[in-house]
């Protein structure tokens, strides 16, 4: 491909996650799978460009409102406006690039072309630009996340902007850090100890590993270290029955398998079972299951709000990773932020609650309901723990700080815990970011 089909392909990949609401780094696989004749460094610059849009977007977007008239911001000019302010191309590249030929995009029009001279040689960041704009926070949620961060939002926000790291869960039922670091090794992939959990690694570089060894035998998992830590504040044991309420395609389900030694030949006693109200994300972790050797987890497809009468009042534990904005997995997800809108919020709050009220009624006096969402709001976190508490007199909040302790044997980040609940985030501490509270059900 020449530069100029890289950037007719950033365009349209760009316009079809505006349309969709799929995940922007599936669309970019699907769209290179049916174009074999895309080599790597097509992808890589087409990608490159496509993240530099999405991540700037607020910025570029500014820019462009007020450097040719009543032009409107879309893919094309979005490009445009990352070639001139974060490349620094000059207007005769440009028009060179935009000249139609090979695949190329169609040359600029009066409008375009006012565009570009009016940005040539602009610096992406201006001082009179507002500071969610800076931030590359949509308007309508800047005063909520000031509010939540207060002096760190400006350093929280950046943090959330930049490429999330790739994160392994080792099963340490099966196998050791150190064992699953030497399997990768063997196979070029280079890793650390990740810091909090003590179930992970962190790779050095990002590498393929659906090919390697340890992936194939079922020795690790892809999943960020905050997500790790969630599975481990459950502290799922042999012998419990443990409920993964809304387990989706099973990342958090596979961690609490392993902790309660359901993995492998050897399985001791216990009962998983992982609920959802889609059965088609619930099939999406047959594979995973199969790889782990945890096909004794249960499945459970929750058509409607009714539990099945035999989990009522019957588990030790019960997770609720609830439906959310997704707000904590913005360096995952960039366009995700452009996606949520108020009412989208006002959805998952009700949602949530729903959620909540119908996982409460399968703890069993003196188990733990254990709250999580990947969110940064306090409307879907410390709101919706206050929420619980007042309409559920029965339950009541656990120190987070004690149970952390309990579970990974470190002491945890400063700030992060605090009296029923746990706080993550890609700033404080480097993993995305999750929000975490622990009720037990009173005797």
């Amino acid at each position: 491909m020449i530069p100029g089909a890289r950037l007719s392909a950033a365009i349209e990949l760009l316009d079809q996650i505006e349309q969709s609401g799929a995940a922007a780094d599936g669309i970019v696989r699907s769209y290179f799978r049916a174009r074999r004749y895309a080599g790597s460094k097509d992808r890589r610059a087409t990608g490159e460009m496509v993240y530099a849009v999405i991540r700037n977007r607020a910025r570029l977007d500014w820019w462009i409102a007020g450097a040719a008239g009543n032009l409107e911001p879309n893919s094309r000019t979005r490009v445009l406006g990352a070639l001139l302010l974060i490349d620094q191309e000059s207007p005769d590249t440009i028009a060179r690039l935009f000249d139609g030929s090979g695949h190329g995009p169609v040359p600029l029009d009066v409008t375009e072309n006012e565009l570009v001279g009016n940005l040539a040689g602009k610096p992406l960041h201006h001082d009179a630009m507002p500071v969610g704009v800076l931030c590359e926070v949509p308007e309508w949620l800047t005063p909520l996340l000031q509010q939540q961060f207060k002096d760190d939002f400006a350093t929280e926000m950046a943090a959330l902007n930049t490429s999330a790291t790739v994160d392994v869960r080792v099963n340490i039922g099966r196998v050791s850090r150190q064992q699953a670091r030497k399997s990768l090794m063997r196979d070029g992939i280079n890793s650390e100890d990740t810091p909090l959990s003590v179930a992970g690694l962190r790779l050095t570089e990002h590498a393929r590993l659906e090919d390697t060894r340890a992936f194939k035998k079922g020795l690790i998992e892809v999943q960020d270290e905050g997500s790790q830590l969630i599975a481990l504040l459950c502290q799922a044991k042999p012998g419990m029955t443990v409920v993964d309420y809304c387990a989706g395609a099973g990342g958090k389900t596979l961690a609490l398998a392993d902790f309660m030694g359901l993995q492998g030949n050897e399985q001791t006693s216990g009962r998983l079972i992982a609920c959802d109200v889609s059965a088609k994300r619930l099939a999406r972790m047959d594979d995973r299951l199969k790889r782990a050797g945890a096909e004794t987890v249960e499945r459970i497809a929750l058509e409607s709000t009714e539990i099945p009468a035999d989990l009522v009042n019957g588990a030790d534990k019960v997770l609720v990773d609830a439906p959310c904005s997704g707000s904590g997995a913005w360096r995952r997800h960039p366009e995700a932020r452009w996606r949520l809108s108020p009412e989208r919020l006002d959805e998952h709050i009700i949602d949530q609650r729903t959620v909540l009220h119908n996982a409460a009624k399968i703890v069993k006096p003196g188990g733990q309901l254990i709250y999580a969402t990947c969110s940064l709001l306090a409307q879907e976190n410390e709101d919706q723990l206050a929420w619980f508490l007042d309409e559920h007199k029965d339950f009541k909040a656990l120190p987070v700080g004690d149970i952390w302790n309990a579970a990974t044997g470190i002491a945890a980040p400063p700030g992060a815990t605090r009296t029923g609940s746990l706080s993550l985030s890609p700033a404080s501490t480097g993993t995305d970011g999750f929000y975490c509270a622990v009720l037990e059900k009173k005797l």
